[in-house]
Formats: C-alpha cells, sequence, structure tokens
C-alpha cells in the first residue's frame, strides 16, 4: 500500500474509518486498543440493537436523543445507575440493555469521580 495512485483504491485504513464511525454512533469508542474498555461519547440513534453471535442482545436506548441534546445526564446499565464514562467489553457480550438519558447541558455531577474515568497510561490530577 503507498499513497500514491498506484496503491489500494479506496481502501480507507483498512477498515478503520467506517469501524470508527459505527462505534461512534452507536455511543460509544475503544479509545485505547487492548484495554476492554468502550469510552462513552454521543450516539447518533435513539435506539440500537447489536445482535451478539451467541444469540443474545445488546440494546442502547438515548432518551431525548437531538442534535442539541448531546451530553448524558443519566445512565443505566441493566437497570442499575451507571456512572462510568466507558462500558466494559464482557459487559456487552452479557447482553443487557444501556439506557441514556440526553440533555441540553452537561450534567457536572455525573462521572465525575475518579474511578468513573476509562483506563489511561497517563495520571489524571484535576484542576483544584
Amino acid at each position: 500500500y503507498t499513497p500514491l495512485p498506484d496503491g489500494l483504491c479506496g481502501d480507507e485504513d483498512n477498515g478503520q474509518t467506517s469501524a470508527w464511525y459505527v462505534f461512534s454512533a452507536l455511543g460509544f469508542y475503544p479509545v485505547c486498543p487492548g484495554v476492554p474498555q468502550y469510552v462513552l461519547g454521543s450516539p447518533l440513534f435513539r435506539r440500537a440493537v447489536l445482535l451478539l453471535e451467541d444469540g443474545k442482545e445488546f440494546s442502547i436506548s438515548a432518551l431525548n436523543n437531538s442534535p442539541d441534546y448531546v451530553y448524558i445526564n443519566k445512565a443505566v446499565l441493566n437497570g442499575k445507575s451507571w456512572n462510568n464514562n466507558w462500558l466494559d467489553h464482557f459487559d456487552i457480550l452479557d447482553g443487557g440493555k444501556l439506557e441514556l438519558e440526553m440533555n441540553k447541558i452537561p450534567n457536572k455531577e455525573r462521572g465525575t469521580a475518579r474511578e468513573n474515568a476509562p483506563f489511561s497510561l497517563s495520571v489524571c490530577n484535576p484542576i483544584e
């Protein structure tokens, strides 16, 4: 592969661009390869269902979702309040339901504890 005209025509990084789009449209993305976490974002859809290989389903619903309501006000994973800003890969594989309540303004109380942050190689020092 080369960036010249005789390279692979139409190659968009071996599927990485389309994979980014699908993940981001669902509302989460694997930011750190090799870590079984997906960082939460803003879903494009009000509802999506992942049909898993073993017949289980993982559904994502985003109440009030719109171009103006891009912030997660409240998250519920399998009936329990979810304050983490990430999903575990194995929670998705187990099947279940992620319910997001979207809002026009950020909820500055949700997901602010250190344990709510996704994995990072760097140490986060909050501004005091």
